[in-house]
């Protein structure tokens, strides 16, 4: 994208890209973007977790000559739950597209994960992959923990794996924080009483880089966060409403219209929780 094609108006999609040395990938993978968002107004956010290769620098180029790519940097590695969070408090649009940085993710898909959100009543929607170029080990390995996930916590989701998603950026930062809380997503986001979507996609190949986790990484974080999830969706409430105090017995409520512009109208409103 050229800096003339850049409105500096608000986007309406904040794209989060978490990245740990890619700069191999990322120059394409930006400009598939840009190419499949061309009607929408967006921003890229790249969050840089903790590189050692030359992904810094490769930013840095891209950015010069881009002016709706945002860059975010983490010193040492915090993983990718941290790396989104971090992309979601520098996003500025309402809807937060999710995009693995390797590659693998097919841009393509994007259009077909916003459509869900024109209902109201659904918070995320998540990609599932129909095809995976992934080892066989792995496979075996997704295969069994998503059917011990789905067991305990009821997502209705085959894939929460799937780096394409799609969520409002409101509840994203409103959930609960943890280190791995991306693998639970369509589990946390039925908590809150939203509804979940599903896209089917197809992953690509990967050209660039290695993959930053190994099998026995993710089984060594994922089966005590699994139980910590079940424990935390058991326990979970709903926030109550929020009143304002109600005025003394006898006492002269003034119309709000009546006030001086600096004044807080004296009536009473009432917040609702999301249901």
């Amino acid at each position: 994208m050229h800096a003339d094609d850049f409105d500096p108006a608000l986007p309406a999609v904040s794209v989060l890209i978490p990245a740990r040395n890619e700069a191999g990938a990322l120059p394409a993978l930006i400009a598939e973007i840009h190419a499949v968002l061309a009607a929408t107004p967006h921003e890229i956010v790249v969050i840089d977790d903790g590189s050692d290769d030359d992904t810094a620098a490769v930013l840095a180029r891209l950015a010069a000559g881009d002016p709706a790519l945002v860059r975010r940097h983490h010193r040492q590695s915090q993983g990718k739950s941290a790396a989104m969070m971090s992309g979601a408090h520098a996003a500025r649009g309402a809807i937060l597209l999710m995009v693995d940085g390797d590659g693998q993710n097919d841009p393509r898909f994007l259009p077909a994960l916003l459509a869900p959100l024109a209902d109201q009543g659904t918070g995320l929607v998540a990609g599932q992959r129909t095809e995976r170029n992934s080892t066989y080990a792995k496979k075996i390995a997704s295969r069994i923990a998503n059917r011990v996930r789905g067991a305990l916590l009821a997502d209705g989701t085959r894939d929460t794996a799937c780096g394409l998603k799609a969520v409002r950026r409101d509840l994203y930062l409103a959930l609960p924080y943890f280190e791995t809380m991306h693998r639970f997503l369509p589990a946390l986001v039925l908590a809150e009483g939203w509804r979940i979507a599903h896209v089917d996609v197809v992953d690509r190949p990967r050209v660039h880089g290695v993959s930053k986790y190994g099998l026995f990484d993710r089984l060594a974080v994922g089966v005590p966060d699994l139980f910590g999830v079940a424990w935390l969706i058991r326990r979970r409430r709903r926030r109550p409403p929020v009143l304002a105090a109600a005025p003394p017995a006898g006492s002269t409520i003034i119309a709000p219209a009546t006030l001086p512009s600096a004044a807080a109208p004296a009536a009473a409103f009432v917040t609702e929780p999301r249901s």
